[in-house]
């Protein structure tokens, strides 16, 4: 059984690897008990939002991590995916703005993703 952490990493890594935009990851266990990390990304369209998630999804998948539930929202402008310990919220950029889950959660603690995903130049 992998931890939260792992989970997150795992999921961070496949959504860089799909060239998911403006990744955050936030530590919201200490202001919620939803799960232990929300993982925020950005696609560049509806299509690239749905690429994402199952990006995610399988990378997860592989390590044995089941999904609990996925939810689309207004033609793949935002997904969801549940993982218990880890949330995904891929949006495109309009919605990712419009919803603005990095204000609403500013109390988490934002991880420091720079030796998880590739350095953009």
């Amino acid at each position: 059984m992998l931890s939260a952490k792992e989970v997150a990493y795992a999921a961070t890594k496949a959504l860089d690897s799909k060239k998911g935009a403006e990744i955050k990851l936030l530590k919201i266990d200490q202001v919620s008990t939803l799960a232990d990390y929300f993982l925020i990304c950005t696609g560049t369209s509806n299509t690239h939002v749905r690429t994402l998630c199952d990006a995610a999804e399988a990378a997860l998948e592989q390590l044995g991590e089941p999904m609990l539930g996925r939810e689309g929202h207004r033609g793949n402008t935002w997904e969801l995916l549940d993982f218990g310990c880890v949330v995904i919220h891929v949006f495109t950029d309009e919605a990712r703005r419009f919803y603005a889950l990095e204000r609403l959660w500013a109390d988490a603690e934002e991880v420091d993703l720079a030796e998880i995903v590739r350095e953009e130049n």
